[in-house]
């Protein structure tokens, strides 16, 4: 399905299509000399917004969820990639262990699950789910209501493996980002593989490192192009620290909040772009229940400010204290069932594997779409993942569109294999 684009097929976007397009061989070569200095993460997935003048990643996701989405007809596609990646790491690989969040009654994550294991088991593994949530204590068949079936087994911890009973696994795959913490139980695992790693989580990953190792791969790549960096990149600013129950740090907010705005503003004339430039204010390390803020003006900061305040006599916690960033906000004029889209591109191993869009008809094109009440539609990748059509009209194509989107969801895969290897904690001592 190709969604309604509001912009002219002769936009901007449709005139880096084409570039794109041209210079194919080009890209896949870069690509591939990447991945012979660079390891991919295991999987990941991005959410790419198409602003008709710019196409960009907005988020870039370790630990993917959404595997369900994905339809049979992109299934070859995982499973392919999914036994590339496994020859890789452990090539004698028979047993893999899936580690799931500890959220067992939520049937549309586990069928996330169910659809990981199906990829994996396709891709010659015995395949099993083991929890470490501690209310998991023998297993537990649940039922989906898409008629699959996922059975969670507590996790059996020895002094330097984890497993299930009668179930020893080469390699423990965590679908889980471990914003709660990292378990003591998946740490010091010397003789397993543990994907992704555990520095790969929420309690040690942050957005501006990944945003500042995008910003230099959209510049690498802007070059080989021959084409402005900005078009493909979202600027940001690392705020740092902010308490709104004591204001501290909501100037430095701001002032990096208008400096973007600025800067954007440049943009936009030097473009000729008519739209009203916007920032997003996120948290740094994760999401958070402030969740994803559009700010217009930074003189709505203010408000922001006043809203996620403590109220008076609230109990003090270290939660007011939050990790932030500013980050360029990019419009998504994509259009599903006539509600905004934005294409989401699932990776695993250095592969584009499928994707969808998420969809929500109650948001605005400058508004988040990451909450209750998106739906879920599947890219056509099926039709043609990687094989563009030369000669067609720019943005009339839907293999064209989806292998721009692919290029974009590998740029942002690059960018996480340079940010898992800055923050590697164990990097000295290959060295």
């Amino acid at each position: 399905m190709v969604p309604h684009l509001v912009t002219a097929l002769t936009g901007p976007i449709n005139e880096l299509e084409q570039r794109v397009l041209d210079s194919t061989p080009a890209i896949e070569r870069w690509f591939r000399l990447e991945w012979m200095e660079h390891t991919p993460p295991f999987y990941s997935s991005a959410d790419i917004r198409n602003a008709g003048f710019k196409l960009a990643p907005v988020d870039t996701n370790l630990y993917p969820r959404g595997w369900n989405h994905l339809t049979h007809e992109m299934l070859p596609l995982a499973v392919q990639a999914a036994q590339a990646a496994i020859e890789k790491i452990c090539p004698e690989a028979r047993n893999l262990l899936v580690i799931p969040e500890n959220h067992s009654r939520n049937t549309f994550y586990l069928a996330n699950v169910a659809q990981l294991v199906r990829i994996f088991h396709m891709a010659g593994l015995n395949v099993r789910v083991g929890s470490i949530d501690p209310a998991i204590k023998s297993p537990k068949k649940i039922e989906l209501p898409n008629g699959d079936t996922v059975c969670l087994e507590p996790v059996v911890r020895s002094k330097r493996r984890l497993g299930l009973k009668h179930f020893d696994p080469c390699t423990i795959l965590l679908n889980t980002d471990l914003s709660a913490g990292v378990p003591g139980i998946l740490e010091e695992l010397y003789e397993q593989y543990l994907l992704p790693p555990l520095h790969a989580g929420w309690p040690m990953r942050r957005k501006s490192n990944h945003l500042h190792s995008y910003e230099e791969v959209s510049k690498r790549f802007g070059k080989l192009l021959g084409i402005d960096p900005w078009l493909i990149n979202p600027m940001y600013a690392k705020v740092g620290e902010v308490n709104f129950g004591s204001g501290d740090g909501v100037d430095v907010l701001t002032s990096h909040a208008d400096a973007l705005l600025t800067r954007i503003r440049r943009k936009y004339k030097e473009y000729g772009i008519n739209e009203k430039p916007f920032v997003v204010v996120k948290s740094d390390n994760g999401r958070s229940e402030m969740g994803v803020v559009t700010v217009r003006d930074a003189k709505e900061i203010e408000a922001l400010a006043r809203k996620h305040k403590p109220r008076s006599g609230a109990a003090k916690s270290p939660a007011e204290r939050l990790e932030l960033i500013v980050q360029e906000g990019v419009l998504t004029k994509e259009r599903v069932h006539d509600g905004v889209a934005e294409p989401v591109v699932y990776m695993m191993d250095r592969y584009v594997v499928g994707g969808f869009y998420r969809v929500h008809a109650d948001r605005n094109p400058d508004e988040d779409l990451k909450i209750p009440g998106a739906s879920f539609v599947p890219l056509a990748f099926s039709e043609s993942a990687h094989l563009p059509q030369p000669g067609a009209k720019p943005g009339a194509s839907a293999p064209n569109r989806f292998y721009m989107y692919g290029v974009i969801g590998r740029l942002a895969m690059v960018a996480a294999s340079y940010e898992l290897e800055a923050t590697n904690p164990d990097a000295e001592i290959y060295e």
